[in-house]
């Protein structure tokens, strides 16, 4: 038994939902250990996702706004690439962030396992440590945090440094002339961004009729419009068949949806069509925790699984593959074994795709509101009339708001422009405290902001909005 102890809660996997769902319990006087294999807390999100690709992506925003200030006449000498200069800032800026992670799960007096975590029964796992040897950890309560990994087409074997997945892709081991990423999803599209911002052609492949089906049509349209020459090629309603590793190129299949097939040669392709969840060697089988269709862990409001002192959070538990949710359920699972009455209430979960404009939403869509039955009104403002989207050169946006008819609650929200994701918070907490679109159109936004641009949707909402035409 690892270090004879008796934990009240073991989280296994230390992503954003594992450690946030450890610091509660502990905070809460829980004795509490975290399994993981990686040196520190973080997970994908930190190590391999959603941190090392924002930084990219900054960094491909900056030459970007370089090139563009020359329209303003500031000229700056071309961007040039250093390579290994950028590997080493990025990797600095996860060690930063991972090493404080590690201080405060010493602070909290966690007991941090680096070890692979199985069930071998219903209060013990059988702990597979990374510096070797097998030893037994015994719990009363246990969280699964495990995530979920990019799928894999049947027909790759594994993954190179020319077959990659997103996770491969940011470990930037080179940049390739022409590079084909498979599948328009949010990381897609993140993905292509920062490639075409290093030098590299890229193309694209995707089953569905669109980039990003699940987001606002509307927004994704003004997307496409800005970022019309961010792709080389575009094969939408095509699938990929096979993929071929040569010498010196990477042959890809292709088929339409009209049965046509073709071929064609890239230096490097981009798996991103997916995640399926990690629900393998863990044991889920020999204590019987219960998978839906998809292999995703089944739990109730109170992210319990069937086994009543078992907990499961974040993308092993399915829904939303957000870093941030995760972390929501974490807290969750821990006051619940902590004896707090609480479960999982929020009422809008953002998004955010961080691209170049970045996408932000929050709250139900015009599809949920026809598909439920509501009565509702989109009220939008568009950026071209923002005096600071202007004057920050980003007049390319475009908020709006979805608003109850009889009751003139904010329903949701999404935005495209220059740091939305910044921006939804305020939708996000207008929607969570069922606020009306007049609470929002009377509450005073400094001037001159982006901000004002959701306080200048609501006023739309009323017919008398300051800077666009009533009728907008």
């Amino acid at each position: 038994m690892v270090n004879n102890k008796i934990y009240d809660v073991v989280v296994i996997g230390a992503g954003p939902g594992g450690y946030r769902a450890a610091f509660m319990a502990a905070d809460l006087g829980l004795k509490t250990a975290l399994v993981d294999p990686q040196a520190h807390p973080g997970g994908v999100c930190l190590f391999r996702g959603c941190i090392p690709t924002k930084a990219l992506l900054h960094l491909v925003k900056v030459k970007e706004e370089a090139i563009q200030a020359k329209e303003w006449g500031l000229n700056f000498q071309e961007p040039s690439i250093d390579l290994a200069k950028i590997k080493s800032w990025k990797d600095s800026v996860i060690q930063k962030l991972t090493g404080g992670l590690g201080q405060l799960t010493k602070a909290r007096q966690i007991d941090y396992i680096r070890a692979r975590a199985e069930f071998s029964s219903l209060n013990e796992l059988s702990i597979n440590l990374v510096e070797g040897g097998t030893e037994s950890l015994t719990f009363k309560h246990a969280i699964i945090a495990t995530g979920a990994k990019p799928i894999k087409l049947p027909f790759i074997k594994e993954y190179s440094d020319r077959i990659m997945n997103a996770e491969i892709a940011l470990e930037l081991r080179s940049i390739p002339k022409k590079l084909l990423v498979i599948g328009g999803g949010y990381i897609g599209m993140e993905s292509a961004t920062i490639y075409k911002g290093l030098g590299s052609k890229v193309s694209l492949v995707e089953a569905t009729e669109s980039v990003m089906p699940t987001m606002d049509e509307e927004l994704v349209s003004i997307y496409m419009r800005k970022n019309k020459d961010l792709f080389e090629n575009k094969y939408f309603n095509t699938l990929v068949t096979d993929i071929k590793e040569l010498k010196s190129k990477v042959k890809v299949s292709f088929k339409r949806s009209d049965g046509n097939s073709f071929e064609e040669d890239f230096d490097s392709v981009l798996l991103s069509i997916g995640m399926r969840p990690n629900n393998q060697g863990i044991g889920l089988d020999q204590v019987g925790i219960e998978l839906d269709v998809r292999g995703f862990i089944k739990i109730d409001d109170q992210c319990r699984t069937n086994i009543d002192h078992i907990f499961a959070i974040g993308d092993i538990s399915g829904g939303a593959l957000l870093a941030h949710k995760a972390s929501y359920q974490g807290r969750i699972a821990a006051e619940v074994i902590a004896g707090k009455k609480v479960g999982f209430d929020a009422r809008a979960i953002p998004a955010v795709v961080y691209t170049d404009p970045e996408i932000a939403v929050a709250g139900l869509s015009e599809n949920d509101c026809r598909d439920q039955g509501i009565k509702y009104k989109a009220v939008k403002f568009p950026w071209a009339a923002s005096g600071r989207a202007i004057a920050n050169g980003d007049s390319v946006g475009l908020t709006k708001l979805l608003i109850e008819e009889n009751t003139e609650r904010i329903l949701g929200a999404g935005i495209i422009g220059k740091n939305a994701g910044d921006l939804i918070s305020e939708a996000v907490l207008g929607i969570e405290m069922a606020a009306r679109a007049s609470d929002i159109a009377l509450s005073i936004h400094p001037h001159p902001t982006v901000s004002e641009t959701i306080m200048e949707a609501a006023e739309v909402f009323y017919g008398h909005p300051v800077h666009i035409g009533s009728k907008t």
